[in-house]
C-alpha cells in the first residue's frame, strides 16, 4: 500500500462523510430543536433522489438539467417536509411514503466531468465539489443558527419553548420552518447522490442507519458534532473496508459502542440535565 493508495482511500472516505453530513445535519437539527428523533427522515433524502431523477428526464432536451433538478427536487422535499410537520406530525398522525420499484441512476453534470490527478491520485471533479460544498452548507447553516433572529429564536426554542411562546414568538411555525429546512438538506444530498449511487427503494433505510451512527457519534443535537462524526464514520468505514474487508460495518458499531461507553451524550455533544 502506497502511499497514493491510501491517499485515494482518504478521498473516499471524506466523500462518503459529506453526503452523510448533509442528511445528518437535518436529523440533528429536528433533534436538537424539537427533541425527537425524524426516522422518517431517510424518506427525504429517497425523494429527493427520485425527485431529482423525474426532474432530470422532465428536461431532457436542455444540456445542463443536473443542477436544475437539484434545486427543484431540494425546495420540492422542504415544501414535502414543511407540510408533512403542519398536517401530520404536529396532529400526530404520521403517514407513509412510497416510490416506483426500480433502480435508476444520473449521469454527473458535465461542468464536473472528468478529475484533476493529486498524489498520484485521480479525483473526480464531482468528488472534490461534495468535499467542498459540505463544509461550505455547515457553515451557512451554522451562521444562520448563531448570528441572525431567527437563530436565536431556534436556540431560545430549544431551551424553553413555553417561554418563547410567551414572548410572543410562533413556535408552531419555528418547528415547521427547521423542519423545512431539515427536509431541504435531506432532498439536498437525495439529489447530489444520485450520480454516484443508484436509486432504489429502501435506500431511505441504508442511510437513517448511517445518519443516526453519526449523530450519536458527535452527540445528539450537536450540529459541529454531527460534521465531526461525518467525517470520522467516513474515515473509519473507508480504512475499515481496507483492513477488515469482511468486518467494515462492524468497525464502526464498535466505535460508536466504544463513544457510547467513554461519553454517552457523544464527542461534542452535552449532557441533558
Amino acid at each position: 500500500m502506497d502511499a497514493s493508495f491510501l491517499f485515494s482511500q482518504f478521498m473516499g472516505g471524506l466523500t462518503a462523510a459529506m453526503f452523510l453530513f448533509l442528511i445528518a445535519s437535518g436529523l440533528s437539527l429536528v433533534f436538537g430543536v424539537m427533541r425527537v428523533l425524524n426516522f422518517a427522515h431517510g424518506s427525504f433524502y429517497m425523494i429527493g433522489a427520485y425527485l431529482a431523477w423525474q426532474v432530470v428526464n422532465w428536461l431532457q432536451p436542455m444540456p445542463e438539467r443536473f443542477w436544475p433538478a437539484v434545486l427543484a427536487a431540494s425546495f420540492g422535499v422542504a415544501l414535502l417536509g414543511a407540510i408533512v410537520e403542519r398536517r401530520c406530525w404536529s396532529s400526530a398522525m404520521p403517514r407513509n411514503f412510497c416510490g416506483a420499484r426500480s433502480s435508476s441512476r444520473l449521469s454527473r453534470p458535465p461542468v464536473l466531468g472528468g478529475g484533476i490527478e493529486i498524489f498520484g491520485t485521480l479525483v473526480p471533479h464531482y468528488n472534490l465539489f461534495i468535499m467542498l460544498f459540505g463544509p461550505l452548507v455547515a457553515l451557512s447553516v451554522w451562521l444562520m443558527l448563531t448570528r441572525t433572529t431567527m437563530g436565536r429564536m431556534v436556540r431560545a426554542a430549544a431551551l424553553d419553548r413555553e417561554m418563547l411562546g410567551a414572548l410572543g414568538a410562533n413556535v408552531g411555525w419555528l418547528y415547521t420552518g427547521m423542519f423545512a429546512l431539515a427536509s431541504f438538506l435531506a432532498g439536498l444530498s437525495g439529489a447530489l447522490v444520485t450520480p454516484i449511487q443508484s436509486i432504489v427503494p429502501g435506500m431511505d433505510v441504508e442511510i437513517i442507519v448511517q445518519a443516526f451512527i453519526v449523530v450519536v457519534i458527535g452527540g445528539l443535537g450537536s450540529f459541529w458534532g454531527t460534521f465531526l462524526g461525518s467525517v470520522i464514520y467516513g474515515q473509519v468505514l473507508s480504512f475499515g473496508i481496507l483492513i477488515f474487508p469482511g468486518f467494515s460495518l462492524f468497525s464502526v458499531f464498535a466505535l460508536m459502542a466504544v463513544i457510547l461507553i467513554l461519553r454517552p451524550w457523544g464527542l461534542l455533544g452535552r449532557p441533558l440535565r
